[in-house]
């Protein structure tokens, strides 16, 4: 190959690697036709959730029930004996609500454990989102799959539970309910959950255990999923950061294990009134049947106690292959490499091919490329949320145009990595500078080694920069064709992680892309160490990257499909009579300013009761807003009275409009015993003393308009200071206001009470009656109980 021709050919290589990783991650093409009933249908499933996402269908709305009984019809008309189970549940969160689960169960020739296929059918409040991705798509992978399932009578030895589980948007409230009070959990051997955190990409499978992965890697490779897309540094990041999925619920109150698919990218979509039909990648969804069909085959036939290990496996996936081996050769494979590396050093120096010298001189190429990237990604993502204060407006971190800046700043690194090796490294030299990157790349997995071993796969491409380190040692001459076979690995390996940590953790990370796309072009030395113009390279790259920035900025805007998100409360406080237009957003646009004014006051008055938001949001500004004539809820103390040293109190707050939410709040002081809510106590209460973080006791959402019953005890010297909000999510359509429509560029803020009318009030007891002496009948009047807590229309044989 001439050496002119050679940079081409490499780039185009390289190139077509990366093009193959990515379009074999998943399918790629979708038929519109509904194909084989034998076989999945994408569109039969596409259909099922167009017709789930009509409309939003969150927790207490009116299409909640509307998509409640689509389902019933849709499992009974594949001959499935179907039942409701409802009841309340009070999170570990503070979320109080009355979850309705739609269960049904195919039964099995030998059944030992059952596998349970888990996704939840409400979607996000506040934002009107239709929950076509989030969980529509899980629910719809489920029907269609089971369909296909029963068609081809395929016999199985476990049993199938179904479960579409509520509130899981509200606290995984439904899943909790399903794991501590209904039988059949008991018996669950392993959950498959779908679920989504986007509307786009591949969908990754994560597992969920409270022990080793070993026995539900194994289990998962032997099912040979089409196209698995997977790794062990996700499943160790995963374990590390607060879950939040239903399936956590099952390992954490049932210690059932199971896995995860749910798909991340077009993240800005989530929990959003974009969350529609239209923005669903069918290819996605394509890819969640994808894993079903033939984990659903198998695990219906599989022993399930199999799953159940002590030990830990690295795992990975290249194109249509899941490749595992014990976390207990992390260790030694980086000893090893570390003693190769070693060995290779000392004979090349032995065969006068290798200068110290030159080695020591190949660090500063590396290092200068890893701190400028580093650097001027940081601080160029900082500045570009400066130039562009909107971009601040998508909680979530990741803008419409995130995906073209992603490439920018990757292009930006390749161009100041390729200037730095241009001035500080040349040619002959290539095989003396890349022990440089070979040591860095030894250490990170040294301390990989200790720290998180799951991302111990990170060792192999190493293995291969030495063995084309060792060949040049042993043969004196570098094989460009054996360069680019071996630069492959990385490629697979490392390279994904580039897209992937911006997409899921939010382009503030952006930096440790830009960082890890020079470690990866410092493994790969040897293919672009002989490029005979780096300077023209850089040149090239840089002229690429100003194109994305380019492409970037003419994205920058707002558009239908890519809507700005706001939010306006109206908040009437009772005891002083005034009220206030309130938002979270620090950008506002022309319809915020028309109810909060051009120059609104900052909302600090109004950030003392702190309500929940995912991302802490708290109010940026208020305006005066006229007082309405809005029926203020009824508080009842049905019981106050203090015996001993102890105060207890049992309160019924009944709304007197239609309402979706209460919050309720307490003084931080206060020492809470012995809470209930609606008749139910914490999940997982170890003791009398009631567990909150600040103010917070909880959020109920209503269903129904049922009133809100607590009943706990407190120190009988502790000020009873309890305040509440009443919230209904009417603020457009209620007639009391003339709410101007948003344009059709803006939506609703997601992850943040929004578009509502809220009622903040104290609540103020009437007199306590004081026992002198311990009277059981005052301990524990006789109060008349509402209905029972849980009801379950199945009829466990």
């Amino acid at each position: 190959m001439k050496k002119e021709y050679y940079s081409i050919f490499a780039c185009l290589f390289v190139s077509i690697i990366l093009g193959l990783i990515y379009f074999t991650m998943m399918p790629q093409w979708t038929s519109d036709d509904e194909g084989l009933p034998t076989e999945f249908s994408t569109k039969r499933a596409f259909n099922q959730v167009e017709t789930i996402s009509k409309k939003p269908h969150y927790v207490g709305s009116k299409n909640h029930e509307v998509v409640t009984n689509y389902l019933v019809k849709e499992l009974n008309k594949l001959g499935l004996q179907t039942s409701i189970q409802e009841g309340y549940t009070l999170s570990d969160w503070g979320n109080l609500v009355q979850s309705k689960n739609i269960l049904a169960r195919i039964k099995g020739s030998n059944n030992s454990k059952a596998l349970l296929l888990l996704s939840h059918y409400d979607s996000a409040p506040h934002s009107y989102s239709p929950g076509a991705s989030d969980a529509g798509s899980g629910v719809a992978t489920i029907l269609e799959s089971v369909r296909a399932f029963l068609h081809n009578k395929s016999p199985h030895k476990n049993d199938i539970i179904i479960l579409f589980s509520d509130a899981e948007e509200l606290g995984l409230n439904g899943a909790a309910l399903f794991v501590t009070q209904h039988p059949w959990a008991k018996e669950v051997g392993l959950v498959l959950n779908f679920e989504a955190r986007g509307s786009s990409g591949p969908s990754y499978m994560l597992m969920e255990t409270n022990k080793g992965n070993a026995g539900l890697v194994k289990e998962f490779a032997a099912a040979k999923a089409t196209f698995p897309v997977s790794n062990s540094l996700m499943y160790s990041i995963y374990k590390m950061l607060p879950n939040d999925t239903d399936l956590t619920v099952f390992r954490e109150q049932g210690n059932i294990q199971g896995y995860n698919f749910a798909f991340i990218d077009g993240h800005y979509n989530y929990h959003t009134a974009q969350d529609d039909i239209n923005h669903l990648d069918k290819n996605t969804l394509a890819h969640q049947g994808s894993y079903l069909m033939p984990l659903l085959k198998y695990f219906s036939n599989a022993d399930l106690n199999m799953t159940q290990a002590s030990e830990d496996y690295v795992y990975f996936t290249i194109p249509y292959t899941f490749i595992s081996y014990p976390f207990s050769w992390v260790l030694p494979m980086v000893v090893l490499a570390l003693t190769l590396l070693i060995f290779l050093l000392f004979l090349g120096k032995a065969k006068r091919l290798l200068s110290f010298r030159e080695i020591g001189k190949g660090f500063i190429p590396l290092l200068g490329s890893l701190i400028t990237t580093g650097l001027i990604t940081f601080f160029g993502w900082k500045a570009l949320l400066i130039i562009y204060p909107q971009y601040n407006d998508l909680l979530n971190g990741f803008t419409y145009n995130g995906h073209a800046y992603i490439a920018a700043f990757v292009l930006l690194a390749l161009a100041i990595t390729l200037a730095f090796y241009n001035y500080f490294s040349a040619k002959k030299v290539t095989m003396n500078h890349y022990v440089a990157p070979l040591i860095i790349w030894i250490i990170i997995n040294g301390i990989v080694a200790f720290a998180l071993p799951g991302a111990g796969f990170l060792i192999i491409p190493v293995y291969f920069g030495l063995l084309l380190f060792a060949a040049f040692i042993i043969t004196q001459k570098s094989r460009k064709i054996l360069t680019l076979v071996f630069s492959v690995p990385a490629l697979l390996l490392i390279a994904p992680f580039i897209q992937m940590f911006p997409i899921g953790l939010g382009l503030k990370v952006l930096f440790g892309s830009a960082v890890l796309t020079v470690l990866t072009f410092g493994i790969l030395l040897p293919v672009f160490g002989p490029f005979a113009k780096k300077g023209i390279w850089s040149l090239v790259f840089f002229v690429l990257a100003i194109g994305f920035f380019a492409k970037a900025h003419s994205e920058s805007g707002y558009e239908y499909g890519k809507a700005k998100s706001n939010s306006l409360l109206y908040i009437y406080n009772a005891d002083t009579n005034q009220a206030n237009w309130t938002t979270y957003d620090t950008n506002l646009d022309s319809w915020t300013k028309g109810y909060l004014g051009k120059n609104p006051k900052k909302a600090t008055n109004l950030n003392d009761i702190p309500l929940f938001s995912k991302y802490n949001s708290g109010f940026t500004y208020a305006a005066k807003a006229p007082t309405k004539e809005i029926p203020k809820p009824s508080i009842t103390f049905l019981e106050d009275r203090i015996v001993g040293n102890q105060r207890y109190v049992k309160i019924k707050i009944s709304p007197n409009r239609n309402v979706n939410r209460y919050d309720i709040f307490a003084n931080e002081n206060m020492a809470i015993h012995n809470f209930k809510a609606n008749g139910v106590s914490t999940l997982g209460q170890k003791n009398s003393l009631y567990q909150r973080k600040g103010r917070k006791i909880l959020s109920y959402y209503v269903v129904g308009n049922a009133p809100l019953e607590m009943q706990f005890s407190v120190n009988s010297a502790t000020v009873l200071d309890l305040e509440l909000l009443e919230s209904s999510f009417d603020l457009l359509t209620n007639p009391l206001f003339q709410i101007t429509k948003r344009e059709n560029w803006m939506m609703p803020t997601p992850f943040v009470l929004n578009d509502a009318v809220v009622i903040r009030q104290k609540i103020k007891p009437s007199p306590v009656v004081v026992a002198n002496t311990l009277n059981p009948a005052v301990v524990n009047p006789v109060v008349k109980e509402r209905v029972a807590i849980v009801k379950d229309s199945l009829k466990v044989e």
